[in-house]
């Protein structure tokens, strides 16, 4: 346990490291600004000529005010502790009051987010297998078909957000649940289709040759050799597409001007200035994020059991 935990550790230490040492620079001159008002006196004077000097500079004539800067209330990079200290206030704290399921709790805007990524998942999913058996069992989908999700993933998809939720408002398609998961099924199923397609053509022609002499068709041939040979790399390729829709989640909900969700407390704690909102709400995204790998890592472990694969 130790040996697996040890280099995870060593560079969770490192980051946040880097973390605390980056704090001071990118909070100097809030920290500057803040002394200044308050009596003090900085070098160099005014908010103008500090904002033409380097935050190295600046560090070094007033190093009695690097400390302020890891205790800002709104600083442009807050601490871990600052970060985790949000983090519990917005949803453990108001768990334990009662208040989980509150509009001012990131356990609230978490459940709104998991619910588009999980349909968008099924959906991406869903595409991207057809998709792959298509491609696997056709020479003209693979032509015709591979190319253009290749391209698709081109498309930015800050930019197709938007022309995604007009199209469906336009076609009288209510709510936003719809708009986020199809946005989120298009960055999920691009990976699900690549790596069920090198899955189902994973078996060898000795293995296809043997299964054909036993007389055995096409779809006795799907379940009982490709499909079982594909396992493996779907489940690889779930893991990155539950990710990936998540993010395709948060991105559809910050141009919908949506009120719930964690890509809306991102986009709102942007328009009100408070970096702290966003910072907890990027690492409750975060901790879904690995929440959601992790049960695929453990279905893929009880799968593979199943099927009399020991790791």
């Amino acid at each position: 346990m130790m040996a697996r935990l040890f280099p995870v550790l060593t560079v969770l230490v490192a980051l946040v490291a880097l973390w605390y040492a980056a704090v001071a620079p990118m909070n100097i001159r809030q920290s500057l600004d803040l002394a200044e008002r308050g009596g003090a006196t900085v070098v160099p004077e005014g908010a103008r000529m500090r904002s033409e000097t380097s935050v190295w500079l600046l560090m070094a004539r007033n190093p009695s005010e690097i400390a302020r800067g890891y205790s800002l209330d709104r600083p442009r990079l807050p601490t871990p502790v600052q970060v985790g200290q949000e983090l519990w206030k917005t949803t453990g704290a108001m768990a334990m009051r009662g208040r989980a399921f509150s509009k001012r709790s990131l356990i609230f805007h978490g459940w709104i987010t998991l619910q588009s990524t999980l349909y968008g998942f099924a959906l991406g999913t869903t595409v991207g297998i057809l998709g792959a058996v298509a491609i696997v069992y056709s020479r003209t989908m693979e032509m015709s078909v591979m190319p253009w999700a290749i391209i698709s993933q081109t498309v930015p998809i800050v930019a197709l957000a938007p022309m995604i939720i007009v199209l469906s408002s336009q076609i009288g398609v209510e709510g936003r649940a719809l708009p986020k998961a199809i946005i989120s099924a298009y960055l999920c199923f691009f990976p699900v289709l690549v790596g069920m397609v090198k899955g189902l053509r994973s078996p060898t022609r000795e293995q296809l040759d043997l299964l054909h002499t036993y007389n055995a068709g096409g779809v006795a041939s799907f379940l009982k050799l490709r499909l079982p040979s594909s396992v493996p790399y779907l489940f690889t390729s779930l893991k990155i597409g539950i990710a990936a829709a998540l993010v395709g989640t948060i991105v559809g909900e910050l141009p919908t001007g949506a009120i719930s969700g964690l890509g809306a407390r991102i986009l709102i704690g942007d328009q009100f200035g408070t970096p702290l909102a966003i910072w907890s709400a990027l690492f409750a995204a975060a901790i879904l994020a690995g929440a959601l790998v992790t049960l695929l890592g453990w279905l893929q472990g009880l799968a593979m059991r199943r099927m009399g694969v020991r790791a």
